[in-house]
């Protein structure tokens, strides 16, 4: 087992919401550098890192956050939130991300997502497939489609997709746990 903590940021602090509802949130430290250190002092190699401003906006927002986490750590970052052009892929792997997460984009664009998997390879990529329901949700969780998630998965594992991150917004935030029985599911 590979525990990879998590840190999302709004407006460069570390927050959690609750059901990924905006208007609950929850900051719970002012400098998300000294976290991903702490994590990184407690021997964990990995970081998942979430803009969620830009989730919300549509663009990466948190560049700087970013940039000091990547110079001032040693951790192997995932990050999502708001990739929609290949400047922003470029410039993230130009920062040593690790690898990029992708949701929206795979949902409204699925062609740009597949072009990126063919020119950057597969293994910089996380598909980021969030659930309501069974069916994707998008833009930071606000807005629901009706693309079933394993239609989703389906579709860019087909074109050699290796890592997907899935997270069922009803239980998000909730601190009760995941929800096993969509993880266990596999159609």
């Amino acid at each position: 087992m590979r525990i990879i903590p998590a840190i999302d940021i709004i407006d460069g602090k570390c927050v959690r919401l609750t059901q990924g509802d905006f208007g609950k949130k929850k900051i719970y430290r002012e400098d998300p550098v000294e976290v991903a250190l702490e994590f990184q002092d407690a021997d964990l190699d990995c970081l998942h890192l979430v803009d969620l401003d830009g989730a919300r906006k549509g663009h990466v927002v948190n560049w700087e956050v970013i940039r000091d986490i990547q110079e001032k750590t040693a951790l192997s970052v995932d990050f999502g939130g708001g990739v929609k052009t290949e400047a922003e892929v470029e410039q993230l792997l130009d920062l040593g991300v690790h690898q990029i997460n992708i949701g929206s984009l795979a949902v409204t664009d699925p062609e740009i997502f597949s072009t990126w998997l063919k020119k950057y390879g597969t293994e910089n990529f996380v598909l980021s497939a969030d659930v309501k329901n069974g069916n994707v949700s998008i833009n930071g969780w606000l807005e629901d489609t009706q693309f079933r998630l394993f239609d989703l998965v389906s579709r860019f594992e087909a074109e050699g997709l290796e890592f997907l991150t899935c997270t069922d917004i009803s239980t998000d935030g909730m601190l009760e746990g995941p929800n096993i029985g969509l993880y266990k599911k596999t159609h």
